[in-house]
């Protein structure tokens, strides 16, 4: 799901049905031990006072106007990078388009600065509970949807109840912990989660896209659409061209335009995502201006693409933004639903055939790093063996875990840089008879006798540079691998259904892990279809720490888990780790001025970048 600019998340709730429950009372007992608060945190600690003026690294007299163009760097939900068609980006149906978040306030949004906090956007204060268990939202009475209508507490319970009924899957499974979601008042929503709820179901759902109750009454929320939905934000849908662009436009008068948390954001007059098959496309498409910010991703094209004459002579502008975010987690997974993975060490003898020094030499101008851990660049990474506080947590699981995890953890060893690492390749083929491979011939044979083939599965090519290698070395081995690259939308029907061997997969869980690994990790979600747990993993022990990890009172405590977790699913060679690297690689033509600096945690450009219309003279886009 996209997010708006202000990093807000899009995680949806539920009802059984769209009817709402009746209002009831409240004693003036009860009110007076609630706390009232303006904002929220996981572990309690704001960064931000109650009167702030503004967040830290915007600049709030931000001209408003111009332009910017680019492609969607990260999808969630039913989207996919190559296409769309459908504006609802909600649901598992369909491919939704990028940037729909732009359009739908939340009852909280965040602070780019801070990892895991969220302070009042139509909700101008929360009430909690002494158990933390109900939460009344106090709602702003300006609030507004763009067609004038007030936006009120139906609309948010609403908006809660149809997500968790109707939603996407991934959506709808980390928010179990909502209770009950109910319009006390017009400007009081009260939200009750279940006892010994996840600490941070509460973010979650203040941070989920509000829909209007009366818009739905008359469109099926739970089916694809082409047309724009009523939303209350910034932005509006503008003109699309489905599948080729889709745009949106800043509402100018926008109902929280002068909020605290929203001056000096939200400041271009239109946003447009440009689609493209092909990244090769994409590139030649930008250097003649067809699209203005790029972020790139292939690190050929970084050391030697820049070459055109509009980067040489300083019309395109490129440069590294640092983040400060824990690095995405990326490689290559294992359907471990197909009998062909069921074994640990067939997988962790396919992965000794990925020889990453010599792909990051060659292909990758030795720019990147490699990836080890699924909590990669955090202090949650597992290092060494086992701190106290790590066995203390895995002991009471010994029999069920394998030894591998009481050792050092484990890394992918590092090649000679070859190509064609002999000695791993050897230990590859070991690994393989261990677990009832046979070789005959050229060929391997699975414990079965059915030849041992493997089909990695992308939707554009990529990522063939990098695979070739790794195929050529499993065939050296007997094993039949191959490249497949099918269309978008099969890509997402295959991939919703689980129908592959192999495919690549990237995500990552910020500096507080929490009930994103029960979506990417957890037993339930193996077989959700749409589900982030791509791999099908299903471990007791990893479902039983991370609901310890969803209740934990410090951070401290955390972390611990989070490496015990991480030792666990490292032993279980689940996937190919790829690589990382510490920073953004931008690509833009000089048209934008920006703060003088960004966020800690977000790349900032959508959201606190503006349109400079001075640089924009100079540079003379439209005559090229």
């Amino acid at each position: 799901m996209d997010v708006r600019p202000s990093r807000r998340s899009v995680l949806g709730l539920a009802i059984g049905g769209l009817v709402l429950p009746p209002l009831f009372s409240r004693s003036t007992e009860a009110l007076a031990e609630e706390v009232e608060v303006h904002g929220l945190s996981v572990f309690g600690d704001l960064a931000l006072p109650p009167d702030f003026a503004h967040l830290a690294y915007v600049n709030p007299a931000a001209p408003k106007g111009g332009e910017i163009v680019l492609q969607s760097s990260s999808i969630s939900g039913n989207q996919n990078f190559t296409t769309f068609n459908t504006l609802n980006s909600y649901i598992l149906k369909g491919d939704g388009a990028a940037g729909m978040g732009l359009i739908f306030d939340s009852l909280m949004t965040g602070n780019g600065d801070e990892a895991d906090s969220l302070y009042g956007l139509v909700a101008r204060a929360v009430r909690i509970s002494p158990d933390k268990n109900i939460y009344r939202f106090l709602l702003r009475k300006e609030a507004r949807f763009h067609d004038g209508s007030p936006l009120t507490a139906r609309d948010v319970a609403f908006s809660l109840n149809v997500l968790k009924a109707k939603g996407h899957p991934s959506l709808r499974q980390p928010l179990r912990d909502l209770d009950a979601a109910e319009a006390e008042a017009e400007d009081i929503v009260l939200v009750r989660l279940k006892p010994h709820h996840s600490r941070e179901a509460i973010l979650m759902v203040a941070g989920l896209p509000i829909f209007s109750a009366a818009y739905y009454q008359t469109h099926p929320f739970d089916e694809t659409t082409l047309e724009p939905p009523l939303g209350s934000s910034a932005y509006k849908v503008g003109t699309f061209d489905q599948g080729h662009f889709i745009s949106f436009e800043r509402v100018p008068d926008y109902w929280g335009r002068n909020l605290p948390i929203n001056l000096g954001q939200a400041n271009f007059g239109k946003i447009r995502f440009e689609y493209f098959s092909d990244r090769k496309v994409a590139f030649e498409a930008f250097k003649a201006g067809l699209f203005t910010f790029r972020e790139e991703f292939t690190s050929t094209v970084w050391a030697t693409g820049y070459d055109f004459a509009a980067a040489k002579d300083g019309r395109v502008k490129r440069e590294t933004l640092p983040d400060e975010s824990p690095l995405g987690t990326q490689g290559w997974f294992f359907n471990l639903r197909r009998d062909k993975f069921k074994d640990a060490r067939i997988r962790e003898a396919i992965s000794l055939a990925f020889d990453f020094e010599w792909t990051n030499a060659n292909i990758m101008y030795g720019v990147y790093a490699r990836t080890t851990s699924f909590f990669q660049n955090s202090p949650m990474a597992a290092q060494g063996k086992p701190a106290p506080e790590e066995l203390a947590i895995l002991e009471p699981y010994r029999s069920q875990l394998s030894a591998e995890v009481f050792g050092e953890v484990y890394a992918p060893p590092v090649s000679d840089g070859s190509g064609q690492d002999r000695a791993l390749l050897r230990r590859a083929s070991a690994l393989f008879a261990a677990a009832g491979c046979q070789r005959q011939g050229t060929s391997l044979t699975l414990p079965d006798g059915k030849p041992f083939e493997i089909e990695f599965l992308d939707f554009d090519n990529s990522l063939e540079p990098h695979t070739a290698p790794f195929i050529k070395n499993l065939k050296l081995l007997g094993v039949e691998a191959r490249y497949r690259v099918v269309d978008a939308a099969q890509y997402k029907r295959r991939t919703d259904a689980f129908d592959y061997d192999v495919v690549t997969s990237r995500f990552g869980f910020g500096l507080t892990p929490g009930e994103g690994m029960r979506s990417v990790f957890g037993s339930e979600s193996a077989g959700m279809p749409g589900s982030r747990n791509v791999s099908g993993i299903q471990n007791k022990v990893v479902d039983a720490l991370i609901e310890k990890a969803l209740v934990v009172e410090t951070r401290e405590e955390l972390t611990f888990i989070c490496r015990a977790i991480d030792r666990i699913l490292r032993a279980g060679h689940s996937w190919t780790p790829m690589w990382n690297k510490p920073n953004h690689l931008v690509a833009y033509w000089d048209l934008f001025s920006r703060p003088e600096r960004g966020p800690r945690y977000d790349i900032g450009v959508v959201s606190t970048w503006w349109y400079d219309e001075e640089k924009a003279k100079r540079v003379n886009l439209a005559g090229r």
